[in-house]
């Protein structure tokens, strides 16, 4: 009896062979991306965040405007005093 062989002795040798790659067809289409309605509401909000972000805080008008108010002696008086005092107090919750 005598046993022939029927193949490589390798069995993983011929997955190994490179194969040809196929090339696309041509006239295809480009490419896109479309984006969901959420993705651009999202989008919006983080840009709008950003903006606020890198806005001051200080408004210089309103320390321009408080400066010359201060400025003048007769500003402060005991009804200004109660406001600040008031306001202070309902920050603070006392």
């Amino acid at each position: 009896m005598t046993i022939e062989r029927l193949g490589p002795i390798d069995p993983v040798s011929k997955y190994n062979k490179p194969e040809r790659t196929q090339r696309p067809a041509e006239g295809q289409g480009k490419d896109s991306i479309a984006f969901s309605d959420e993705a651009r509401m999202k989008a919006e909000l983080y840009r709008a965040t950003e903006q606020v972000r890198q806005v001051s805080d200080v408004r210089l008008d309103r320390v321009a405007e408080v400066k010359k108010k201060l400025e003048d002696p007769n500003y402060i008086n005991d009804k200004v005093l109660s406001g600040v005092a008031d306001r202070l107090m309902e920050m603070f919750d006392i």
